[in-house]
């Protein structure tokens, strides 16, 4: 059971940091979604972008932590290294 409680902690976390980084380029930017990520990357600001999106991250480790569910909230970390080393290397 502990296994899927980590799986659905880093799916939380993936659809989180997707999520957030969506809000940023959408409210924050005059580009749409796609064409956003599309121009970021060309500019070379795609990990910030990815960073600003991952606060929601934290607010989703927060609430796990509260309601007890640990294994989700290391699914969370999970993803959020996941996120670090993929856009290291992108």
């Amino acid at each position: 059971m502990s296994k899927t409680h980590l799986l659905i902690g880093f799916v939380i976390g993936i659809l989180a940091s997707v999520l957030g980084s969506f809000l940023f380029i959408t409210f924050f930017t005059s580009f749409d979604f796609i064409s956003g990520i599309q121009t970021m990357k060309s500019d070379g600001q795609l990990g910030k972008v990815i960073t600003l999106g991952s606060i929601l991250d934290l607010v989703a480790f927060g609430i796990l932590l509260k309601t007890n569910k640990e294994m989700m909230a290391r699914g969370v970390v999970l993803s959020v290294i996941i996120i670090t080393i993929l856009t290291f290397f992108a």
